[in-house]
């Protein structure tokens, strides 16, 4: 069985880096869960982490119902060979019939209420109608066509667990059962800042060796998209004092603090030094690419995680560390992605000292797993490159590899969902 590629055993790490998995575990253990609990309305719950563990007040179906438009009948009326029985009532979906006369048919909808004593619905297309009698051909089997009481849900069951995150059908769920507010744990409020005196808003002239700032709006999607509350604190000036002065004034306001750029070595890079001067430094350099300044540590009661600048560092490192982080800290059960196995179609010969989550596009055309072709250019400024991708593949520290093997693939619609 082909398995995807892992590191060698002996492989050894630059120094002064962690690997991905062992600095997503750091991270992770010191996500502190939610405690606050807000009541929300259903139409603001989407996305939103259920707090307790959802029980019915109800069964579902409440009352044994018709599953096809045909005709309620007791299956002891109908021989083998069939029956002509006269039709009694008429029962649409939201009305309630009268006791089924013996050796009698009932029209009845989908949906509609079983009348009592029927036991059996017959679907019209087996029927004949004849002058206010209906023809039903045997043999008919007891239950047939039949939604029992309680077939979907019972009152007293779990139907969402605590921890949950909440998508479009557990909005329904909760619905079908009549809530129409759900215990939910506070999403946590996420303050975010750009470094870079380069950096210019849309719509503004650039001036010499300026650029836009795509970060901004990339990094409030993603917190948004995680189900948390973004506080955009703006562009920061490439000087010390207003470093920590944001780091100081997004500690207050905030429960993380998420920071791009400004977190490498140069003489222009401030957020390590004031991070250490206000707060506490962690973790720093992880072996991964793009990405691999990436800063946790704690400034008062928030956590601060600094990302790179480069808009494909901040985008891939937010999806591998930030969004599992912040879903831990929302109280959610499952942080991490999915991985799925497809096939590179492309070489990678010479091995990398740190793990590379390279751009990709699956072509699915071909039988067994896709295959993902990379990207030309896989700079980490290469901005357009996450457009035209599908998704990123994982490959491991230390190892080449050919086209046809395979790896470990996250898919974006997941990944930003």
């Amino acid at each position: 069985m082909n398995r995807p590629l892992s590191p060698p055993a002996d492989f050894c790490y630059p120094p002064g880096t962690i690997s991905v998995d062992r600095a997503l575990d750091f991270m992770l253990a010191r996500a502190r869960a939610p405690r606050a609990i807000d009541e929300v309305v259903l139409d603001d719950a989407a996305g939103g982490v259920l707090a307790a563990d959802l029980r019915s007040p109800i069964d579902v179906p409440g009352y044994d119902n018709s599953q096809m438009d045909g005709y309620a009948v007791r299956a002891s009326d109908v021989a083998t060979a069939g029956a002509m029985l006269p039709v009694s009532q008429r029962i649409a979906a939201g009305t309630v019939g009268a006791p089924l006369a013996p050796a009698s048919a009932a029209r009845i909808f989908t949906g509609a209420p079983l009348p009592p004593g029927a036991d059996t619905v017959v679907a019209q297309e087996r029927c004949r109608v004849q002058e206010g009698s209906v023809w039903i051909p045997g043999p008919v089997y007891k239950g047939e066509d039949v939604r029992p009481r309680g077939n979907d849900i019972t009152a007293g069951q779990v139907v969402i667990e605590r921890g949950e995150r909440l998508r479009p059908q557990h909005l329904g769920l909760a619905a079908s059962l009549g809530l129409g507010t759900l215990s939910l744990f506070k999403r946590p409020r996420v303050a975010f800042f750009s470094c870079g005196d380069e950096l210019r808003l849309p719509g503004e002239p650039l001036g010499p060796g300026q650029i836009y700032n795509s970060n901004r709006f990339v990094l409030r999607a993603l917190i948004e998209r995680v189900g948390a509350s973004a506080l955009d604190l703006g562009r920061i000036a490439d000087t010390l004092d207003a470093t920590v002065a944001v780091l100081e004034r997004a500690a207050r306001e905030a429960d993380v603090v998420v920071s791009t750029g400004g977190v490498s070595v140069g003489e222009e890079d401030y957020v390590k030094q004031a991070l250490q001067r206000v707060g506490e430094l962690e973790m720093w350099r992880i072996a991964v690419r793009p990405g691999k300044p990436l800063a946790y540590g704690r400034v008062g009661e928030a956590d601060f995680i600094g990302l790179p600048g480069n808009p494909v560092s901040a985008l891939v490192t937010f999806c591998l560390f930030v969004r599992p982080f912040l879903l831990a800290r929302s109280g959610a059960r499952c942080v991490q992605p999915a991985y799925w196995p497809v096939r590179a179609g492309f070489d990678w010969p010479r091995p990398a000292q740190r793990r590379e989550f390279a751009r990709v596009r699956l072509d699915r055309t071909g039988t067994g797993l896709p295959e993902a072709m990379a990207h030309p250019r896989q700079g980490s400024d290469v901005l357009s490159s996450t457009t035209w991708a599908d998704g990123l593949v994982e490959i491991p520290e230390g190892v080449t590899l050919s086209r046809g093997a395979v790896l470990r693939y996250l898919d974006f619609d997941a990944l930003l969902a």
